[in-house]
């Protein structure tokens, strides 16, 4: 299962890496990040987004926010499930993640026992 964490903030890759670590050594996930909207839709182009089952995406980065690049993937890749990770409870940007079609939302910090189940059953 290939998933793609899309964050700005580079330490979230190794508490991914970590949190996930089992699974990650079992082979059972595949895990790539990107550290902005841009990168993630250069490498699903590049890379080809056949494979790609999950986009982990925050919403508040510089340039093209979350939910910017949500919209983008649900239009050009619907087979692509995409979970919304924020800090904050907006309830905006709830609804407008809603809209454009996010599979699920989350907040800061994240549950990683739940995060891993709502994997599972993807």
């Amino acid at each position: 299962m290939r998933i793609m964490v899309v964050d700005d903030e580079e330490d979230v890759q190794w508490l991914y890496r970590q949190k996930f670590r089992k699974e990650l050594r079992k082979g059972k996930i595949e895990m790539y990040f990107a550290l902005s909207g841009k990168d993630a839709l250069e490498y699903l182009e590049a890379q080809g987004a056949d494979e790609m089952l999950l986009i982990l995406s925050d919403i508040n980065m510089p340039g093209m926010n979350g939910l910017e690049l949500l919209k983008i993937i649900k239009d050009n890749y619907p087979h692509i499930k995409v979970f919304m990770i924020t800090a904050y409870g907006d309830e905006e940007n709830y609804r407008l993640a809603m809209e454009y079609g996010a599979d699920d939302y989350l907040h800061k910090p994240v549950e990683f026992e739940i995060l891993k189940e709502k994997i599972l059953d993807c």
